[in-house]
């Protein structure tokens, strides 16, 4: 199967993944064989401890189409996630698809994401949330975080996804050059809701997902930034409409 002989890359931020790495790698092996092409950036930093890096490395230079890239400068997770999608952008790939590791996000659903942005969409959202998705094996806070963060998002924010959180997307070439240009607020995952917000008016479609590792417990740190960045929003479009009142 081969979608219009898109040239597409995925960026995936590694951290700790040793235990799940062959598993996950073997997962896209078989969706890049799939679709005839495909391109893979990890990018490791610092708060990865275990072997990670070397695989990576390992793998780097056995598949010509897996990249291991190493970014110490990284401060944050979103820091993470905006390498990987600079380096894609920066090698010229169609299509770029940003997703997470650790068997999260289930690499057999890069075919539909592709194939929504060869149906004249600019991004392509994943979504627990929606109908045919779901988030399994995550303790009932994260999901009560998830499930609410999207909802106070598009009540405070006027957007109309039924999924603000998820890290799993995709975009057409073009998207990801805004990305990688605007200056984010946010230093932890709340990344991934500011974007959806910014990219709000661009054609897109949720893509249902299943979501079904655990996951860890977010830091009283990421929630603060997430509540500064929302209200951040929030703030700009009440003067928005109060000056077209």
């Amino acid at each position: 199967m081969n979608y219009y002989d898109n040239d597409f890359a995925i960026t995936v931020p590694m951290a700790n993944e040793e235990d799940h790495f062959d598993e996950f790698v073997e997962l896209v092996k078989k969706v890049f064989d799939t679709l005839g092409s495909g391109t893979a950036y990890f990018v490791i930093d610092h708060v990865s401890k275990d072997s990670t890096l070397k695989l990576c490395q390992e793998l780097e230079a056995a598949d010509n189409r897996f990249k291991a890239i190493w970014a110490p400068e990284n401060r944050n997770v979103a820091d993470a996630y905006m390498r990987g999608l600079k380096e894609a952008y920066l090698n010229g790939h169609d299509l770029i698809i940003e997703m997470d590791a650790g068997l999260s996000h289930d690499p057999r659903a890069i075919n539909m994401f592709i194939r929504v942005l060869n149906e004249g969409n600019e991004c392509a959202f994943g979504s627990r949330f929606t109908n045919g998705g779901s988030m399994a094996d995550s303790p009932l806070s994260r999901r009560w975080l998830s499930r609410n963060g999207t909802r106070l998002t598009n009540i405070l924010l006027g957007t109309r996804m039924f999924d603000m959180t998820s890290g799993f997307q995709a975009f057409h070439r073009e998207i990801v050059k805004l990305i990688i240009d605007y200056p984010f607020r946010s230093t932890a995952h709340y990344y991934q809701t500011e974007m959806r917000y910014l990219l709000r008016k661009k054609r897109y479609q949720e893509v249902p997902i299943h979501y079904r590792a655990p996951s860890k417990r977010v830091s009283k740190g990421a929630v603060k930034n997430a509540i500064k960045v929302l209200f951040h929003y929030f703030g700009k479009r009440l003067v928005f409409k109060s000056k077209y009142l």
